[in-house]
């Protein structure tokens, strides 16, 4: 029997981006250090970071019919990744504008065109890719009937359903949570997810500070089985309804972050999420620590590399790092 895919339906954005000491006040213009355009967009960086752990890997994405669409397709066709492209007529390829200040921060706007007219039919046209699938990984760059749609097909079959709550769309509620099993928000997702949907309303900025036992109050108020609070140079929080589903010993628990000589962090929370579905579809059977350790050093490794897609290490890139037992 074939290994199961990691399938990935998400966005495709093509980057503009620019270095610069600060972001500019409003008002004001500054000079760039330097310029650069690359392929991204969080579905697509998710499915490389993915396929560059060694997983069979397929996306699902909509592009315009344009110079950046025809690029898009060589991209991935590069990558090893069996993408399924719906090609839009009315709306451009999706694009983002990205400012990178000297530190590694960076400031993000995203022009999703055709991102939002990916349609539920063409998902549901793909259905076997569903039923090959072991895990879908979806994020907020889509119009939600389409990530609710994907999320059916793959409760239909069995798939382990991961939500990257990214960006948080006016629609994200309860309803469309209730559809997954494992979310990987940051820490202002988070905050943002705590309030739609009738929790505390907490500041961002605090939560690496709370007590852990706070922490896993605040997200099993979200309603969904696992969660995973990416929470920058601080690494990362767990929580569980049942830690005995992902063989955890424990119901909630930090993993530390890894050290990295950032220059950019564009991608880090990109790298952290298809490496996650990558190590849990590597190490069935295993505990979900072990997949998170392992997206924890990926993300680390995309810091110290401009870009988005680009910048996603390979599961070369981590053994090489952290030795040959890091990798799920």
């Amino acid at each position: 029997m074939a290994a199961p895919l990691a399938l990935v339906v998400g966005s495709y954005n093509h980057d503009y981006a620019w270095r610069v000491e600060r972001a500019p006040q409003a008002g004001q213009t500054l000079r760039g250090d330097a310029f650069r355009t690359a392929p991204g967009g969080k579905g697509f960086n998710q499915a490389v970071a993915c396929a560059r752990q060694g997983v069979p890997t397929a996306f699902i994405a909509a592009i315009g019919a344009d110079a950046a669409g025809d690029g898009a397709r060589r991209l991935a066709a590069d990558e090893g990744i069996d993408a399924h492209w719906q090609t839009c007529t009315d709306a451009a390829t999706g694009s983002a504008c990205i400012v990178v200040e000297a530190h590694g921060q960076n400031r993000i706007i995203v022009a999703l065109g055709a991102n939002e007219r990916l349609d539920p039919a063409f998902l549901r046209e793909r259905e076997a890719l569903f039923a090959a699938a072991g895990v879908l990984l979806v994020q907020l760059e889509n119009g939600v009937e389409a990530t609710c749609a994907a999320l059916d097909l793959a409760q239909a079959h069995g798939v382990l359903r991961v939500l990257n709550p990214a960006p948080v769309h006016d629609a994200l509620d309860g309803t469309l949570l209730a559809r997954c099993d494992l979310v990987t928000p940051n820490e202002s997702e988070f905050a943002l997810m705590l309030a739609r949907t009738g929790g505390a309303r907490i500041d961002a900025d605090t939560l690496a500070g709370r007590d852990d036992a706070e922490l896993h109050r605040l997200a099993r108020g979200l309603g969904v089985p696992s969660v995973i609070v990416t929470l920058g140079a601080h690494g990362c929080f767990v929580s569980h309804e049942d830690a005995r589903r992902h063989a955890d010993a424990r119901p909630y628990y930090r993993v530390a972050a890894e050290h990295a000589d950032v220059v950019d962090t564009t991608g880090a929370g990109d790298a952290f999420s298809g490496a996650l579905v990558a190590a849990l579809l590597r190490g069935r059977g295993r505990p979900l620590r072990d997949a998170v350790v392992h997206a924890n050093r990926c993300a680390a490794l995309s810091t110290e590399h401009r870009g988005a897609a680009e910048a996603m290490p390979r599961a070369a890139d981590v053994e090489r790092r952290f030795g040959s037992g890091s990798s799920a």
